[in-house]
């Protein structure tokens, strides 16, 4: 028998409420006893008693076992799920940048009080990635772990590469059909996909990584010749997070726009869509497909979890555990395209090898191998001089797939 789970509900913006439209549909031996939300003006659809504008009315209420964290407020978030761990209570939380950023303490704080976090909600919505990560593959060598984990950066490059339309315009729809916040920073700048990016690679390789040392590139700075340049050489531009194993002491992590090819499955994946490749040493390369965002399919995932809980499921952190040793490290190095103005930016990367150079007018673009550090060295310059970055690998002749290895520079 499963145990009756009592549930306090942080949170009632898109994914509490498609949360809500689903757990209606089900017989899960639940109930949500008290939902928190910050705008007690706000016109609900529930009875008004269901809400409350005070954390301690849920966090304090010895009834409530379990409690489910859906607000976009980081420091918020962190308090929440502590005080509701460290009181006896299972979380459910769909928070990555809260996630990413204090996973040691959250990790720790479950040790020590025999409480458990899960949080397959926050890594690409309705994909069940986390769980395969933990279980399926708890004693596989992976490889790699790369993919399009953000929706509304996906839904910007598909409407410039197959409509032609451009960034700015693109970006209005996603934020019209609320793909997209009102400042976008979080999604188009690679920071949500690198939040996600971390909380897989815990489960994948063992190692707890803080989110201000991986390098996140994103699209703001994409132009027309760069979209041209990619079907031109019949390839597309997607944003795409990469965790890869270096040797048997090094992983590395990045997030920034890749050109990929038609036999890649991220290829085929457009707009508010997500996918996940995992390449593993026994089991090759699968793929995971599906929706990264929105009230119902990040529901679901939030309601998995959920499910979980009532036979006190836990994550076990195995390969964190493991005699592994495994590493983070920035020095690697990359194939880059780099679309840009100033030649001083060229001379600051210091590129290790030039493949390509070109220019014709006002579009100048060198193409070439770069430890990855410097680009985080370089950062701010890349941004403020509105030039555009992309892993590059399709265009060298040098496929990851085909190397054993990245050549870590250690």
């Amino acid at each position: 028998m499963s145990k009756k789970l009592n549930i306090g509900l942080f949170g009632f913006g898109v994914v509490g409420q498609g949360l809500y439209d689903i757990i209606k549909t089900k017989n899960l031996n639940l109930e949500i006893v008290k939902i928190a939300i910050k705008n007690p003006e706000k016109e609900r659809s529930l009875p008004k008693e269901l809400f409350t504008t005070n954390r301690d009315e849920i966090l304090n209420n010895p009834e409530i076992n379990t409690v489910v964290e859906l607000i976009n407020d980081t420091e918020a978030a962190f308090e929440i799920v502590s005080r509701a761990l460290s009181s006896g209570k299972n979380v459910v939380s769909a928070s990555k940048k809260m996630i990413a950023t204090y996973l040691d303490e959250l990790i720790a704080l479950q040790h020590q009080y025999g409480t458990s976090l899960l949080y397959e909600g926050a890594v690409c919505g309705s994909i069940p990635i986390i769980r395969n990560l933990e279980e399926y593959y708890d004693n596989e060598l992976l490889h790699s772990i790369s993919g399009i984990f953000n929706g509304s950066s996906n839904y910007i490059l598909s409407k410039g590469y197959l409509e032609n339309l451009d960034y700015n315009t693109a970006l209005k729809q996603a934020q019209d059909l609320g793909f997209a916040e009102t400042d976008p920073t979080m999604d188009v700048g690679g920071y949500d996909a690198k939040y996600k990016l971390i909380i897989a690679a815990a489960h994948a390789y063992g190692v707890v990584i803080d989110p201000v040392q991986v390098l996140n590139i994103g699209i703001q700075n994409l132009a027309p010749n760069d979209l041209q340049y990619a079907r031109e050489k019949k390839l597309k531009i997607k944003l795409v997070p990469v965790a890869k194993e270096l040797d048997d002491r090094h992983v590395t992590l990045f997030v920034m726009p890749k050109f990929v090819n038609e036999t890649e499955f991220l290829y085929n994946v457009e707009y508010e869509y997500n996918g996940v490749t995992v390449q593993a040493a026994f089991a090759d390369q699968q793929f995971f497909f599906g929706k990264g965002a929105g009230g119902h399919p990040t529901g679901s995932a939030v309601l998995s979890d959920i499910a979980a809980l009532r036979y006190n499921y836990q994550y076990e952190y195995k390969k964190a555990k493991a005699d592994n040793y495994l590493q983070f490290t920035n020095n690697v190095e990359v194939n880059i395209y780099l679309r840009y103005e100033d030649e001083a930016l060229v001379e600051a990367l210091e590129f290790e090898h030039i493949h390509e150079r070109f220019y014709s007018g006002s579009y100048k673009f060198v193409i070439g191998k770069i430890n990855l550090q410097k680009l985080i060295d370089n950062q701010q310059l890349i941004a403020d001089s509105k030039a555009f970055v992309a892993f590059a690998d399709q265009l060298t002749g040098v496929s990851l797939a085909a190397e054993k290895r990245y050549e870590a520079v250690i």
